[in-house]
């Protein structure tokens, strides 16, 4: 069964890039207490004076979590080393105050509702607005800027991702506990976010107008303040030059979230390279093939995003990495990607880990134990 039809052909002068495309990431991470495992709501204290450092550091909408972004890169070396400086400095600085780092996309102890807000302006809008929407948002995500030369770019690659959105989520999923115990899901987080009204698989877009349309009639609505809330799991960054993949739990490790810079980076790179149209998913079949993932993760089943099928997950990775390896060959990816997903097939996504941890002596601060350690770069 052909359940996706092929669309939006690339321009001529789209189909060879020269040189690599740019990539950076976000990171978000909760802060817990030294002694407990519980929120610590300290990210001012963390962050105060952070702007010391060669890295940049920032606050989330939670008084429990900051934020890193990388630089520019090209060199996933170069990304790497970045990515763990600022760990490191978080680390170091969460330290000082009694206070542990965790890449966890959700809690696993001591949520406490409503969210204490950072003191913004447009947060607080945001609770007027939004409600009890914004009552427990502590989750966090691993954001992949991608650099192409125009809206229209951004369009056809958002395309090519629309796909494999599943796949992402499932490869990134690291957020199986919430309210101090386990929810059944491997991204927790991706079902907490999927009640705002724009966030999920983004649609198909034929052009840049057509999504810059969608954008404002969103905005005029009322379920965005700004552009900067829409929230889909891939979109044009409202304040970059970039395309934004936001469909992922924070990385367990740095060097995870390397691999899902890589990847990203690879479709986006073969989809500008091959002109071949993007499968246009039928928004029923991507909604089940989402959840699929957030519950199953990697250990599951997906669903094909050509023939609709329920297929092994890890059968949907390895199509994803043959159809992208001249790209990552091209970058000098292709090793160490094929190694971390090996590694990933082999050990589990931190979802599984997360488990695995607690199933040890059936206690959760020592799942917290285990992503504090987890988290901070060798």
């Amino acid at each position: 069964m052909q359940v996706g039809s092929r669309t939006q052909s690339v321009p001529a002068q789209r189909r060879s890039i020269d040189g690599l495309l740019t990539v950076g990431v976000e990171e978000e991470f909760v802060l817990v207490e030294a002694a407990t495992g519980h929120l610590a709501n300290r990210a001012n204290e963390v962050l105060a004076g952070a702007d010391r450092y060669e890295v940049d550091l920032q606050p989330e909408i939670a008084q429990y979590q900051v934020e890193s972004a990388s630089g520019v890169c090209t060199d996933m070396t170069v990304l790497r080393e970045q990515l763990a400086t600022a760990r490191r400095a978080l680390v170091e600085r969460a330290a000082r105050h009694d206070a542990r780092l965790a890449a966890t996309g959700t809690p696993v102890l001591g949520l406490t509702m409503p969210t204490p807000l950072t003191n913004s302006p447009r947060y607080h809008r945001m609770a007027q607005e939004m409600g009890a929407l914004t009552n427990d948002l502590a989750i966090c995500g691993c954001h992949v800027h991608i650099g192409l030369p125009d809206d229209e770019a951004k369009i056809f690659v958002s395309n090519h991702l629309r796909p494999w959105l599943p796949t992402l989520l499932a490869l990134g999923a690291n957020s199986p506990y919430w309210l101090d115990g386990d929810t059944g899901y491997a991204s927790w987080r991706y079902v907490v976010w999927n009640r705002w009204p724009t966030s999920g698989a983004p649609p198909h877009f034929e052009s840049a107008a057509e999504y810059y349309a969608a954008r404002e009639e969103i905005v005029a609505s009322g379920a965005a303040i700004d552009a900067g809330m829409l929230y889909w799991d891939v979109r044009l960054s409202a304040r970059h030059p970039t395309l934004e993949l936001r469909v992922s739990d924070v990385a367990p490790t740095v060097e995870e979230a390397v691999l899902m810079a890589a990847l990203v980076r690879g479709i986006a790179a073969t989809a500008l390279t091959s002109g071949t149209p993007p499968v246009k998913l039928p928004a029923h079949l991507l909604k089940v093939a989402m959840w699929r993932s957030a519950r199953d993760g990697l250990e599951g089943f997906g669903i094909d995003p050509v023939t609709g099928a329920p297929t092994p997950a890890s059968s949907i990775v390895a199509s994803l990495l043959r159809w992208i390896r001249p790209a990552l060959e091209f970058a000098g990816d292709y090793e160490m990607v094929s190694t971390a997903i090996d590694r990933l097939l082999l050990d589990g996504t931190g979802a599984v880990r997360q488990r695995r941890a607690f199933a040890r002596r059936g206690r959760l601060d020592d799942v917290v134990g285990f992503l504090v350690a987890q988290t901070s770069p060798v």
